[in-house]
């Protein structure tokens, strides 16, 4: 589906932007509009009720059901998954926290506290991490 066909069944529909509009909300006794609607590029529409309505609510309400938010694919169309890179600051904190792990761990095996089992695998867990992001700030 494009918007379209929910936007037609709408009360107080306004465009906001490329793609984006706000409405009244079916789902509840709207006096002003605060359901906001955005159709992304491959068709795909996202819903949000600032006044809480669950998207079901919304939909039932206009009769529509989760597939109108989905536009229809022949079987064989596969859509590139999108990759977006992590930024410096998420990458720094990642490391952050599995550093301190690390550092918890070896603190315990110096002053001779012995290790579980679950912390051991936590720690490579960490180490699996520590590498993931190195990967990723190298782009690759």
């Amino acid at each position: 589906m494009t918007a379209d066909l929910l936007l037609s069944r709408l009360e107080k529909v306004r465009r906001t932007g490329p793609d984006r509009w706000i409405a009244r909300c079916p789902g509840h006794a709207d006096k002003t509009p605060s359901l906001s609607i955005r159709e992304l590029d491959d068709g795909r529409s996202l819903l949000h009720c600032f006044a809480g309505c669950g998207i079901g609510e919304v939909l039932g309400a206009v009769g529509l059901d989760f597939d109108a938010l989905f536009p229809a694919r022949a079987i064989d169309h596969h859509l590139r998954r999108e990759r977006r890179p992590f930024n410096a600051h998420d990458i720094l904190a990642c490391l952050e926290t599995e550093a301190l792990i690390v550092s918890i761990v070896a603190a315990d095996i110096v002053t001779g506290r012995e290790v579980s089992a679950a912390d051991k695998d936590r720690v490579l867990t960490a180490a699996g991490r520590i590498s993931a992001a190195r990967e990723v700030a190298r782009g690759n």
